[in-house]
């Protein structure tokens, strides 16, 4: 599945109202381990069904990651019926990162 990209515009529609889990990946351009990030969560994309994957530019929709309270980047925050279920802070092996999304589905 392709990694859908947030805006002010559909990210209520795509995250909070979603009817399976979202794992929002909040970036920034500027931002090394975000670019390191970046192919791991693609690829994972990819690997996993029953999750959307969506990426949110902190530079193009402050408001949203000030809503959330992301205070560094990147955040990967999981959301399941449009309610944060759990965060995690930092540019993490895809393994982790895979290991630890399967134990929320």
């Amino acid at each position: 599945m392709a990694v859908i990209h947030l805006n002010d515009g559909n990210f209520e529609k795509e995250v909070l109202n979603s009817k399976e889990p979202v794992i929002v990946d909040y970036w920034a351009s500027w931002c090394g381990p975000c670019r390191v990030m970046a192919p791991r969560f693609e690829e994972l994309s990819n690997e996993m069904k029953g999750i959307k994957f969506a990426k949110l530019s902190t530079e193009e929709a402050p408001e949203i990651a000030s809503q959330h309270e992301i205070m560094s980047i990147p955040t990967l925050v999981l959301f399941k019926g449009g309610k944060e279920e759990d965060r995690m802070i930092g540019a993490l092996p895809k393994e982790y990162l895979k290991a630890w999304l399967e134990k929320h589905l």
